[in-house]
């Protein structure tokens, strides 16, 4: 579809950004984590080798069939969410005196308290809810592209939406002010 919109020169409703805040999600995501846990050569290497070869292999299986690729990826996002389902509920009833206890009261890395807009006392508890939502919101958004037709607008991309939600951000702001 973005491929075909680049060479008809026509818009392609507004997929290709939300694919590419999706993306960027998604690497917010990583950089939380990483904050965290502070991986080893090792495990970055992996992670690299891993980019490589699953990114060439989804590549050519999106030139073949991009809905396909998309509903694969709403498959593995549903998965991730019964993942972040599992991992809040093992925090959540984690044994006082344990690591994972501890993520209760744990402030979350100033990077994803920033991201997400914890708060200043936002926890790696509240992370995890906040990219269990993400991945949620991943998942639909990769179904529902399987679906679209070319020249179809992407539902998630609604121009009045995204103002009239602004506009209520600012009047909220300005009347938590006064």
């Amino acid at each position: 579809r973005h491929f075909k919109s680049l060479r008809r020169m026509e818009r392609d409703g507004g997929l290709l950004q939300l694919f590419l805040e999706e993306a960027n999600n998604e690497r917010m995501h990583l950089l939380s984590f990483i904050k965290m846990k502070n991986p080893g050569s090792l495990f970055r290497g992996a992670v690299l080798v891993s980019q490589v070869g699953f990114g060439s292999a989804f590549l050519a299986s999106y030139m073949i069939s991009p809905k396909f690729c998309h509903r694969f990826v709403g498959y593995v996002e549903e998965e991730a969410c019964h993942t972040y389902t599992k991992i809040i509920d093992t925090i959540e009833t984690a044994p006082e005196g344990s690591e994972l206890a501890s993520w209760r009261t744990e402030k979350a890395p100033a990077i994803a308290v920033g991201y997400w807009e914890l708060g200043e006392n936002g926890t790696v508890l509240d992370l995890m809810y906040a990219v269990r939502a993400d991945e949620a919101e991943h998942r639909d958004v990769n179904h529902v592209a399987t679906g679209l037709k070319l020249g179809q607008t992407n539902p998630y991309n609604d121009p009045e939406m995204k103002v009239s939600m602004a506009l209520r951000k600012y009047v909220q702001d300005v009347m938590s002010r006064g």
